[in-house]
């Protein structure tokens, strides 16, 4: 007589899933904020949006994931920032639209589900809220053997957030409006495709010291998290002196900044306003990789660009600096210009600042 089959040895198991969910509940709720209504394990994350202080407003959502970064951490088995990283590709993005961040969900993919693991990226999904000032409300583990070697699993982020009718990003810029560049922790989540073969192209491995930082390895110099940008912005945005932020990510400068101008506008961007930071100088020369590609690809140390008047540009840069006064500071990067939505660039990526 054959063995009854049960869905545990089919390979999903329902009382390490339920034992999961009783460690995410306290993790959960570290980052409650006002508005939050209900606790995890509903069948769906509840939020009032009145009771979160907004009159007439408009939502905005954003999903993201961490792309092949996600394979480095499994491969060195350190999660403390990835879920950092899940919150801060979404929660940016919803930013860039000058909306609060209110809420956040996730979803974990595994073929065989490891409580600790899993353990541990929500706790750094969880810290990540909390930077990004939004409430981790619900998400979704789903156990599926045989799709996922084994230890891997994949990573998805629901960020809902929401502005006040009329303050919607990007307002109308205008030739003579500045660029603020907003300086970035690293390669973010993007790029990590041709970072990894520029690496395997070298030679080195993650357990191997990091050639740009002594001071550690180099799978752990590339995890750095991603950079939260809710709580440095939120002061300018709420004054109303930002008039739009494009949030570089996939595409780098040459991309994302279109993303924030109107017609017969275009950017141009000084390269000589900032130097290549030591790892963007390290993929470029041991991937002798092009200039326009860099630009086109990676963040090039420049997390952000914010676009301001004229007249506003000294105190946004002051009030910016002073909401995170432990990061490096924001710095004029260029300006609008009349055109035809391009970015128009001048000097070059360089280690030293012209």
């Amino acid at each position: 007589m054959q063995e009854p089959l049960t869905y545990k040895n089919s390979g999903v198991d329902i009382d390490a899933g339920d034992a999961l969910v009783k460690k995410i509940a306290p993790l959960a709720k570290k980052t409650d904020r006002p508005g939050v209504a209900g606790a995890i394990g509903g069948f769906g994350g509840l939020f009032d949006l009145k009771a979160a202080g907004f009159t007439d407003p408009i939502l905005v959502s954003g999903t993201d994931g961490v792309g092949t970064k996600l394979k480095i951490a499994i491969e060195t088995e350190n999660y403390a920032g990835i879920g950092i990283d899940l919150v801060a590709m979404c929660a940016n993005d919803v930013l860039a639209q000058g909306a609060t961040p209110l809420f956040f969900l996730d979803y974990y993919a595994t073929g065989k589900l490891d409580i600790s693991a899993a353990e541990q990226v929500i706790e750094s999904i969880s810290a990540g809220c909390e930077s990004a000032g939004c409430a981790l409300i619900g998400g979704e583990t789903a156990e599926m053997p045989g799709f996922y070697p084994e230890k891997h699993f994949d990573l998805a982020g629901f960020c809902v957030g929401a502005a006040e009718r009329g303050r919607l990003l990007p307002l109308s810029l205008r030739p003579g409006d500045v660029l603020i560049g907003l300086p970035s922790s690293g390669l973010h989540a993007n790029g990590f495709s041709l970072a990894r073969k520029i690496l395997e192209r070298a030679g080195l491995h993650y357990h191997d010291p990091c050639p740009w930082d002594s001071s550690r390895k180099t799978g752990e110099a590339l995890l750095t998290p991603t950079e939260i940008y809710v709580r440095r912005l939120a002061p300018a945005l709420h004054a109303g002196h930002i008039r739009a932020f494009a949030h570089i990510t996939g595409g780098g400068l040459t991309e994302n900044i279109p993303r924030i101008l109107p017609e017969n506008i275009s950017a141009r961007v000084n390269l000589n306003s900032f130097t290549l930071p030591p790892l963007f100088q390290f993929l470029q020369n041991a991937g002798a990789v092009a200039e326009s590609e860099m630009l086109r690809v990676l963040n090039c140390g420049i997390g952000g660009v914010i676009a301001v008047a004229p007249e506003h540009t000294e105190s946004v840069l002051q009030v910016v600096t002073e909401a995170a006064p432990e990061k490096p500071e924001p710095f004029r990067l260029g300006e609008v210009i009349a055109g035809d939505q391009t970015v128009m660039y001048s000097g070059a990526l360089t280690a030293e600042k012209s």
